[in-house]
């Protein structure tokens, strides 16, 4: 491994790469990256295979099989889908044999069309870990309320479970309880939780783009009615002082709860958080610091293959970041109350945008493969 990535290992951040197509796993890059670049896991999402299945001839073949079997789109998204996470799940196999299932996860989204709907996230889910049918396939399911409790069923199934789209520390809490009683729903249910793993996936420079724009309409509005007030200098603060009361929340639920205790000692492992977006939106920010600003123990970073190039090339990652950061984090949140941005809006807004967009890349996706299918 390079000298940031390794910094990052043992500050206790493993390094997952957010990308996955045919072509990576044809030409050999995602084995080369996973040798030369330090990547120990894989994420994809709607916009990632919609990226992937609509360039480029990788596809084709099977897209012409898929024709002649008249498999709609909706079924070929997933066969295709499916193949290939199965392919990354075997190379990753060694990873996640020496780490004792810590890496090596490949995760697979469920169809984002079912963010509100709890009983068929928990049916695609268990239809997803079956077809894939490997012991490091994590399925995706959207921290939306509707679905807290499909990450319990799931997981109370024996399936490991990345929950995405989490932005606001209050619904963090909720995922983890979903999480523990997911846990404990699987040992009553008879699986071996050892083998069960889970993370968190928190949203970052969605939330420094969202409330950057915030702030500078409140200073825009403050020049207006003749107040001398910048709020400019909170901007690029929110993202990593949310992802830091995030950790500060994880490490007081796994460390207090008398419940976790007893599951951890009957072989459970924490449900780790994962920091997502990571690629800043900003180019007047660091390239890589949504990666040096939350290294510690027990997380992971999941980045576009830029972020990571980048943080190979010249990140200064000095350590864990993130302990014991929580008081500094929470004087952001209340200067920016003070600036009156609207929290609780921001939250809300969020995540329905990305349900929204994954669900706009996800129809865009069916609606390329209907017109490839047709005219294979």
């Amino acid at each position: 491994m390079t000298a940031p990535i390794t910094a990052l290992a043992q500050a206790g951040t493993s390094v997952w790469l957010d990308d996955l197509s045919r072509q990576r796993l044809r030409s050999g890059n995602l084995a080369e990256v996973i040798r030369t670049k330090g990547v120990v896991g894989v994420t994809t999402n709607p916009a990632i295979f919609k990226q992937a299945m609509s360039v480029g001839t990788a596809y084709d073949e099977q897209i012409a099989q898929l024709a002649q079997q008249g498999v709609p789109a909706e079924s070929a998204v997933f066969a295709m889908a499916t193949d290939d996470v199965r392919d990354a799940c075997d190379l990753f196999q060694e990873i996640h044999r020496d780490t004792d299932g810590k890496d090596g996860w490949v995760s697979l989204e469920v169809d984002p069309r079912l963010a509100n709907d709890r009983d068929a996230t928990v049916t695609q889910a268990r239809e997803l870990a079956e077809t894939v049918d490997r012991d490091n396939i994590m399925i995706k399911i959207p921290a939306t309320e509707d679905c807290l409790p499909a990450i319990t069923g799931v997981l109370g199934a024996g399936i490991s479970v990345n929950v995405t789209l989490i932005f606001s520390v209050a619904r963090y809490t909720q995922v983890v309880q979903a999480f523990i009683d997911g846990i404990a729903e699987a040992r009553h249910n008879g699986h071996d939780i050892s083998k069960i793993r889970s993370v968190a996936s928190f949203f970052i420079s969605r939330v420094d783009t969202e409330i950057d724009a915030r702030l500078d309409t409140a200073t825009a509005a403050a020049e207006a009615a003749g107040e001398k007030k910048d709020f400019s200098d909170l901007k690029g603060k929110a993202g990593i002082a949310n992802a830091r009361l995030a950790y500060d929340a994880f490490s007081r639920a796994f460390g207090d709860s008398p419940v976790w205790q007893e599951l951890a000692q009957a072989g459970a492992h924490v449900q780790r958080p994962l920091w997502a977006s990571t690629s800043v939106k900003n180019a007047a920010y660091p390239d890589t610091l949504y990666v040096t600003e939350l290294a510690g123990p027990d997380t992971v970073n999941t980045m576009p293959e830029d972020t990571l190039d980048a943080t190979i090339d010249h990140a200064e990652v000095a350590g864990d970041t993130l302990t014991g950061t929580a008081d500094d984090a929470r004087q952001v949140f209340e200067k920016l109350a003070a600036a009156g941005i609207d929290l609780a809006d921001v939250w809300e807004v969020l995540e329905a945008q990305g349900v929204d967009k994954f669900v706009s890349s996800w129809e865009e996706l069916l609606g390329t493969l209907d017109q490839q299918l047709t005219k294979a």
